[in-house]
């Protein structure tokens, strides 16, 4: 069955067709989600929600644009909502509080201190992805994470291709600026 007629038995309140959409996209939104709010219990509430938002707009929805453009404008809208709302009433854990990774003892193991300096890295990465200016982030999450083309994030952020393709290159080059000062204490 074609996207477009699921939609249609969706808007008709048909939960089979609603519950197809949700498998179609729940993953896509999650990591959106995820990427952006950094919190999986977190980012699991927000789909949810997001879904239910999705339900109650359906009928709005006019097939003026594709399904997933609609859908991932909702999501960031939800999403964005989310974070000017909840600004730090999280308390993230911050880079300080990873120990740096010692050269393993007899008790401790390599794959250890690999897996923990992994997870340094990624909250190195996580706490300057936050550093950046929302637009940045949001693009470098639906580019680089989500895998959508320039023209899917053109017609969902409603920028012109030309526009996704400077910001994207500008939030790279800030993240590489942001990052490299703390790779190269490191060796790399």
């Amino acid at each position: 069955m074609e996207e477009n007629e699921i939609v249609r038995l969706a808007q008709q309140k048909n939960e089979e067709a609603f519950t197809m959409l949700v498998r179609a996209y729940q993953n896509k939104v999650f990591g959106l989600a995820v990427n952006l709010v950094h919190n999986r219990e977190t980012a699991d509430d927000l789909v949810q929600e997001i879904f239910l938002k999705v339900y109650f707009s359906l009928p709005k929805f006019r097939f003026e644009s594709e399904f997933s453009t609609w859908l991932y404008q909702i999501a960031i809208n939800h999403i964005r909502d989310y974070l000017r709302k909840h600004k730090k009433e999280e308390k993230d854990l911050r880079l300080e509080d990873i120990p740096e990774p010692s050269l393993p003892e007899e008790e401790v193991s390599l794959k250890m201190a690999e897996k923990q300096e992994e997870e340094r890295r990624k909250i190195l990465l996580k706490q300057k992805l936050e550093e950046m200016p929302e637009k940045y982030r949001l693009i470098l999450s639906l580019r680089d994470i989500q895998g959508l083309s320039y023209e899917e994030i053109s017609k969902i952020l409603k920028l012109s291709p030309g526009t996704v393709d400077s910001r994207l290159f500008r939030a790279r080059r800030l993240l590489r600026k942001k990052l490299a000062p703390l790779l190269s204490q490191e060796g790399g």
